[in-house]
């Protein structure tokens, strides 16, 4: 069998399952007989080779235990947990990972850092629910969601200002108790001296600049980036032309927006109609 393994085009579930058929080739072992090393069905184990069911971590640990493989599967399964990240993205958290000024304009949820982990768990559960996403994926992206959460909590954190489409504060994400913490959290971190938070409101209408959400890094040699999203894709923008006109529409919107005070009092008002 052709191995794809220096193929991008070819998916890491595909990969996970040529690596196990190697393996298992290997040991002159047939699908049952690993399946009963491992724990788990010879239908499971075929299923997996051929890609047409979800890996699971257990399931690589398994495989990791029985090959004696030192974590190989184990990092395949990484790689198919991130191929649920978008295009682009991870690209992009390496970036804001290292930022030393964070801008970012959101549409319809709160930003990532921003958001509790009980609001990314049920946005990632919704898309569990409409098939995009495995359980585990899910899991690991919110895992995920709270390691780049450290950047907050760094002894020198970021600046972070964050402009907020109205639409992310009315829209109710887990039912009304996950998103009152959610605004709560919003209301917190709107204390801390490195981040403030304005709210783009509605009333701008075709004045607001950016259609998509939209982040400025600037990173610790003084160069800034961009990075926008689309539903399939993410794209880091490291054009100085691009970039310098991203910036320009930023700082409108910002003068735009609601002043600070007006911003949090807009949140806090939202927050008492979800009691």
């Amino acid at each position: 069998m052709e191995s794809h393994e220096d193929d991008p085009s070819v998916s890491p579930s595909v990969r996970f399952g040529e690596e196990l058929r190697r393996w298992r080739r290997s040991r002159g072992w047939s699908q049952a007989e690993l399946g009963r090393r491992m724990g788990y069905s010879h239908g499971l184990v075929s299923y997996i080779e051929r890609a047409k069911k979800p890996v699971t971590l257990k399931f690589a640990v398994a495989a990791d235990r029985v090959f004696e493989a030192g974590g190989v599967f184990k990092e395949l399964w990484r790689r198919i947990s991130n191929a649920s990240l978008l295009e682009g993205f991870s690209e992009f958290v390496e970036a804001e990972a290292r930022c030393r000024k964070l801008r970012t304009f959101e549409l319809g949820v709160i930003p990532g850092l921003m958001q509790t982990l009980d609001y990314a768990a049920a946005m990632e559960a919704g898309n569990v629910r409409r098939g995009g996403i495995t359980k585990e994926q899910a899991k690991g992206r919110v895992e995920f969601l709270a390691r780049r959460q450290a950047l907050l909590a760094k002894d020198t954190p970021p600046i972070i200002h964050a402009v907020l489409d109205e639409s992310c504060l009315l829209r109710t994400v887990g039912g009304a108790e996950v998103m009152g913490r959610q605004l709560d959290h919003l209301l917190a971190l709107a204390e801390r001296p490195n981040i403030t938070i304005q709210v783009a409101p509605f009333s701008l209408g075709e004045q607001r600049p950016f259609l998509l959400p939209v982040v400025l890094l600037t990173l610790p040699d003084r160069s800034v980036v961009g990075y926008a999203e689309s539903h399939s894709r993410g794209h880091l923008e490291r054009g100085r032309e691009s970039v310098a006109a991203w910036e320009e529409d930023y700082d409108h919107l910002k003068v735009e927006s609601l002043d600070t005070m007006a911003s949090l009092a807009k949140i806090r008002a939202v927050r008492r109609e979800l009691q």
